[in-house]
């Protein structure tokens, strides 16, 4: 079965994150850039790049390395037209993250936001768990529950709907868990609002002593 990312025009998704009543764009962007003033990697790779949302938060004299993942080729290849001229240390790659080597030196920070909700989290944070350099962090957001309004947020933008089939809330207390079981451990969590709508937990894993994760 083609997964369904592969079927979704870039501009349909960015326009639909950036809607007002969704505003997922600007939550993921802004989480992102905490992420970085935080822990000010020297290199950092995110998983679901898209076309590169959250890439201008960079600073290039903190952050030399930029490594970008994502399934769908188109998304990427607008990934390094827009940000290839700015960030010099850019690697791109296309794949699957449950499946494919990208073979790229470990990162410092791995940023996975609204991952988890389309891939096997056992699979994927054994695969973060070798991407990440001794006593790297893991930054994830998960979508909340919510009892008004449908997991995919209703929007113009029909192909998103294309999504909803393959979608499967993670509660973050299952992925704590999980991720624990791979070598991390909790470092902290919060919760943010994208609008009064949809609500996402925010943590942030780190392994569980200064060599690499087992």
């Amino acid at each position: 079965m083609t997964n369904p990312w592969l079927g979704i025009p870039l501009d349909d998704y960015e326009s639909h994150m950036a809607l007002p009543d969704v505003g997922q764009a600007r939550l993921l962007a802004d989480v992102f850039a905490d992420a970085l003033a935080r822990y000010a990697p020297r290199a950092v790779a995110v998983l679901g790049c898209a076309g590169g949302n959250g890439f201008e938060r960079v600073t290039s004299a903190v952050t030399q390395r930029v490594v970008g993942v994502d399934l769908n080729p188109g998304y990427v290849e607008q990934a390094r037209l827009r940000f290839g001229q700015r960030i010099a240390g850019l690697e791109l790659y296309v794949g699957d993250v449950q499946a494919d080597a990208f073979g790229f030196a470990p990162v410092d920070l791995v940023y996975a936001g609204l991952l988890f909700e389309f891939v096997a989290a056992q699979t994927v944070l054994a695969r973060i768990r070798d991407m990440l350099r001794p006593g790297g962090t893991l930054v994830t957001v998960v979508q909340l529950p919510s009892a008004v309004i449908a997991e995919i947020t209703p929007s113009p933008y029909a192909s998103l709907q294309a999504l909803a089939p393959v979608m499967r809330l993670v509660p973050p207390e299952l992925l704590g868990r999980l991720a624990e079981e791979h070598g991390f451990r909790e470092a902290w969590a919060r919760t943010v609002s994208a609008t009064y709508h949809k609500s996402f937990r925010v943590q942030a894993f780190t392994c569980n002593s200064a060599s690499p994760c087992p």
